[in-house]
């Protein structure tokens, strides 16, 4: 990922993490994509109002989608609503799909989505990652180091 493109998701005013998957998950390679939404859904995430937390990625008849993802129905939708978790389908180019499906037929890897931002043209993107699973000592050492970061940004503070 470029300068440019890390500003972009700095400035978007909508950032939907899945933090649980870096405590999971070693992350291979990322990807953004673009997500199919309707009109009510593109609504609710601008307003913040969706979650990432069982989401993940599959490929079905060389097409990327992303299931388990929930966007909260929009407060104003009325019977125009959306389903909360329905499937909803990720544009990548035919290689990135080709590319991804041939690594997740290896064991241990999967394809999990990071990221939910608002871009420049105010279309929402889904950072993806190619994700191999982290066993238990992993998780451990992962941590270990978050403790050691912030016991040291402590100190730190104490001698300004």
């Amino acid at each position: 990922m470029n300068k440019e493109q890390e500003q972009i998701r700095k400035k978007s005013p909508v950032n939907i993490k899945n933090k649980k998957a870096a405590f999971e998950y070693f992350f291979i390679e990322t990807f953004t994509a673009g997500i199919v939404l309707t009109g009510t859904e593109i609504k609710s995430i601008r307003a913040g109002r969706a979650s990432l937390v069982d989401a993940y990625c599959m490929i079905v008849n060389g097409e990327m989608w992303v299931k388990g993802m929930n966007v909260s129905p929009y407060f104003y939708g009325s019977y125009n609503n959306h389903e909360m978790k329905r499937d909803r389908k990720l544009l990548l180019t035919r290689r990135e799909i080709a590319r991804l499906e041939s690594a997740t037929k290896q064991t241990g890897y999967t394809i999990v989505p990071l990221l939910v931002f608002i871009d420049e043209h105010g279309r929402a993107k889904v950072d993806i990652a190619l994700c191999k699973g982290k066993k238990a000592f992993d998780k451990r050492q992962t941590l270990k180091e978050k403790e050691d970061r912030r016991e040291m940004d402590r100190a730190m503070k104490v001698y300004k």
